[in-house]
């Protein structure tokens, strides 16, 4: 399986770290909400900060809508590939949202 991914814009590893440390810090002053749809329910309601997304996400169609809302909304998005050892803690995640609370 190769390493590209159809996601973009995709972090590099040092940006992918630095997001990784931003969502931990989030979750622990529970700002966050996990998922595809709640992203979209945040990004429509017009709270969201962020939306990460993860790039190794399969399938990708699950997040394709995200990105043109985040445009349309002004809302800054990023796709994260993080390393295997990373990625278990975010296992279940598809999309994040750093939402304001």
């Amino acid at each position: 399986m190769s390493n590209e991914s159809a996601a973009w814009p995709v972090a590099d590893q040092a940006l992918s770290q630095e997001i990784l440390d931003l969502v931990q810090q989030a979750s622990h002053y529970r700002q966050l909400k996990k998922g595809a749809n709640e992203a979209t329910k945040t990004l429509n309601r017009g709270i969201s900060e962020i939306v990460i997304l993860a790039a190794d996400t399969t399938p990708l169609a699950i997040l394709l809508h995200l990105p043109l809302l985040c445009e349309d909304k002004n809302t800054p998005y990023v796709s994260a590939a993080l390393p295997s050892e990373q990625a278990h803690m975010l296992r279940d995640m598809r999309a994040l949202c750093g939402a304001e609370c």
